[in-house]
């Protein structure tokens, strides 16, 4: 026997599910999202290094010491 079901009651079960899901799941998609974030900052931080100048490794130690 074969249960027949209408695209548009599928597709209204599978937004229940895909909701109920998000719900019960939030913390973890809040995980992957601020991961996803922070990826693409650290992408443009290295694109921008990669455009700016050289510096000095006196100079960077430097910076990382603070005045004395």
């Amino acid at each position: 026997m074969q249960t027949l079901i209408d695209d548009g009651k599928l597709k209204q079960l599978l937004k229940e599910a895909l909701i109920e899901t998000l719900e019960e799941k939030r913390n973890i998609f809040q995980d992957l999202i601020v991961e996803a974030i922070e990826e693409i900052a650290l992408v443009r931080a290295i694109q921008e290094g990669e455009r700016s100048g050289t510096v000095a490794k006196k100079e960077i130690y430097n910076i990382l010491e603070g005045p004395v």
